[in-house]
């Protein structure tokens, strides 16, 4: 039959739509990361389909399970806790495997931190990450932010309140002035924003402590100058020395420069022809 995947409201309960709520009453049966949680929706909209759990710690055993019912002609609903299943949540291993098994899977579109997060809080969206969570351990997240950071884009990511303090000293630490902006509590009573330097945003923070539940937490860096005609020149001449073809160094410094390969092909050459009537 069909696994429709299934939003539902990251906060204001007035934020799922009518077609959610509709198949969510008209499928054979829901898994739900938090049943509990599932409850409380459903009762709130007056839905009566059966809940069963599926979540981080689910085996592979259930989700043969459940792509056997599918095969068996039931629908299905999937839901997260809250906002978009799948994004950023172990849902996706049941949607790979469904579709490897010939299974339809349909989108019921929705709510999601994510979206919700990028389109209010300034920060350029033509291009940007999504890095889910953090490592816990101070040095892979150091190491992992200063990719990012390197990737020169907006980039988003989701954090715990007790660990929000250090990952903004990772960042003051990595760039000082980067673009940051933290939101919690969207859609909900107590929303809250703050934007600033990473030293700035930490300093406001400082009773972030008391905050529960999800946070959101984006930054923008900006890319590196381009480089200027003598420093390229010295990647050329560097590379021309070390034996490769213009051809060979245009390839590399197109990549590494994000510079023309025509323009970079043109200079390798009238370098190499220099130092040819040099000696």
């Amino acid at each position: 039959m069909t696994l429709y995947i299934v939003a539902t409201p990251i906060g204001n309960l007035e934020d799922i739509s009518d077609r959610a709520k509709r198949i969510l009453g008209e499928v054979d049966l829901c898994y739900a990361e938090d049943t509990r949680h599932a409850l409380n929706l459903f009762r709130r909209f007056g839905i009566e389909t059966k809940l069963k759990a599926y979540h981080d710690h689910s085996s592979d055993e259930l989700r043969e399970h459940i792509v056997r019912e599918l095969e068996e002609g039931k629908s299905i609903a999937l839901i997260s806790d809250a906002g978009t299943p799948c994004i950023s949540d172990p849902g996706y291993r049941l949607v790979k495997l469904a579709r490897e098994r010939g299974q339809a899977v349909e989108p019921i579109p929705g709510a999601s931190a994510l979206t919700a997060f990028l389109s209010a809080s300034g920060l350029p969206t033509d291009r940007f990450t999504f890095a889910g969570f953090l490592p816990s351990k101070s040095k892979a997240r150091r190491e992992r932010l200063e990719g990012l950071i390197g990737e020169a884009t907006t980039v988003v990511v989701y954090e715990s309140p007790n660990r929000l303090e250090a990952t903004l000293n990772e960042l003051e630490a990595l760039h000082p002035t980067l673009e940051v902006v933290v939101a919690r509590e969207l859609t909900k009573m107590f929303e809250t924003w703050v934007r600033g330097t990473p030293a700035e945003v930490r300093d406001t923070l400082e009773e972030a402590k008391g905050w529960r539940g999800e946070i959101v937490l984006g930054f923008h860096a900006p890319a590196p100058d381009a480089p200027t005609r003598d420093e390229v020149d010295a990647w050329v001449e560097a590379l021309l020395g070390a034996g490769l073809s213009p051809r060979t160094i245009a390839d590399l410094l197109q990549e590494r420069l994000e510079l023309p390969r025509k323009e970079l092909y043109q200079r390798a050459l009238a370098r190499r022809s220099a130092a040819d009537r040099e000696d």
